[in-house]
């Protein structure tokens, strides 16, 4: 006999509440650190003479808030879509009002996720004559903000225990400002090669620091493929065909952030053996991005993946002078059609497509997917 249509719906509503229970059962938290490529609002904090960096204007945030957020994106950045992904609200970010006094929901997560952090403390770059002019803010400040939170976030050490157990820790993207803000100090290849593999045990001692704390999943993301960004193609043209790759992207710039890759690949796999108990999750977003860049027109980016939608422009769209979020600046109609945001930075398209493949297992390893198996992917709303 065929199930009648209200045993049917009854049907489809416990079901659908399993996959939900069951997503959700995977973390009962997010927690995230970063820079511009995770920050969510942290910066204008900082800001103690009152200005407001260019990622507080529109056209930032027009595509899913509606209104410039701070995130350095037209929407969602990678943090918010894993955390959407595994059925939790987006983390607010550290230094907002309510995320100080305990609200908004803090103990589903946080983010601590400042513009233009790096892996290693100012000091250390201060010693080669390399200075940002945006923040000082490094990773492990972002680690002692987090250590720091941790009693508003759980009422016993049980509960604290619980939480940092079952929460979802994402360490980055650490590193592209170490050598960004290097280079743009005058500082050539051979200078920031030698720190490379300090910056990869930095991180690593990073994820060490917060398993130590209680974290028993840790992902660590890779950089992006900094050579096809609109910014390091401006700012490092060459007149040697050679000096590109065949999807027009600096292969010199590209080797550096493959180099720090593959060093922190080897620094992870030590620390894997240092904490077996650990899920301690390579993230290989460079590769993720690379798909894209491969072939962005047929996954609908007819705007193509080297020129910025939004910028001051020149050849891709890009002139530090006139940033995206300036009185000049103009941006594309549609910001879905292009991978790069704002020369430095993606769409929430690309951020989409890189976290579905990375939560699918692709990019990652261990492959996400079997540490939390869900079906799904992040939706484009």
């Amino acid at each position: 006999m065929a199930p009648s249509s209200s045993s049917l719906s009854f049907f489809l509503i416990i079901l659908l509440a399993c996959i939900i229970g069951s997503t959700a059962a995977c973390y009962t938290a997010i927690f995230g650190f970063g820079d511009s490529l995770t920050d969510a609002g942290n910066l204008i904090h900082l800001e103690t003479d009152g200005s407001v960096p260019h990622m507080y204007y529109p056209p930032y945030g027009e595509t899913f808030f509606g209104h410039p957020t701070g995130r350095c994106s037209d929407g969602r950045v990678i943090l918010d879509l894993i955390a959407e992904y595994y059925g939790l609200a987006i983390p607010p970010p550290s230094l907002s009002r309510k995320a100080q006094t305990g609200g908004d929901n803090i103990q589903q997560g946080v983010n601590f996720a400042v513009v233009g952090s790096r892996a290693l403390p100012a000091e250390f770059y201060e010693k080669l004559d390399i200075y940002d002019t945006v923040t000082n803010v490094s990773m492990n400040d972002q680690l002692h903000a987090f250590q720091d939170m941790i009693p508003s976030l759980c009422n016993s050490p049980s509960d604290c225990k619980n939480l940092l157990e079952n929460s979802l820790f994402v360490l980055g993207e650490f590193g592209g400002n170490d050598y960004t803000h290097s280079l743009l100090s005058g500082k050539n290849i051979s200078v920031i090669q030698p720190f490379i593999p300090i910056v990869a045990r930095a991180i690593a001692e990073g994820a060490h620091k917060l398993i130590e704390l209680g974290a028993r999943t840790v992902m660590v993301p890779s950089v992006l493929p900094l050579g096809c960004a609109a910014s390091y193609l401006t700012y490092y043209p060459s007149p040697n065909i050679e000096d590109y790759d065949d999807l027009g992207c600096l292969i010199w710039v590209n080797n550096m952030a493959s180099y720090h890759n593959q060093l922190l690949q080897k620094e992870l796999n030590l620390l894997r053996e240092r904490h077996p108990y650990a899920n301690i999750i390579y993230t290989d977003i460079f590769n993720a991005a690379m798909q894209i860049y491969d072939g962005p027109e047929t996954l609908g980016f007819s705007g193509g993946a080297l020129k910025a939608c939004c910028g001051g422009g020149g050849p891709y769209n890009f002139n530090p002078d006139l940033q995206c979020g300036n009185v000049g600046a103009t941006s594309c109609l549609d910001p879905s059609t292009f991978v790069n945001w704002d020369g430095y930075h993606l769409t929430e398209t690309a951020y989409i497509l890189i976290t579905n493949s990375l939560l699918d297992g692709s990019y990652t390893y261990p492959r996400m997917n079997t540490l939390c198996p869900v079906n799904a992917k992040v939706a484009q709303l």
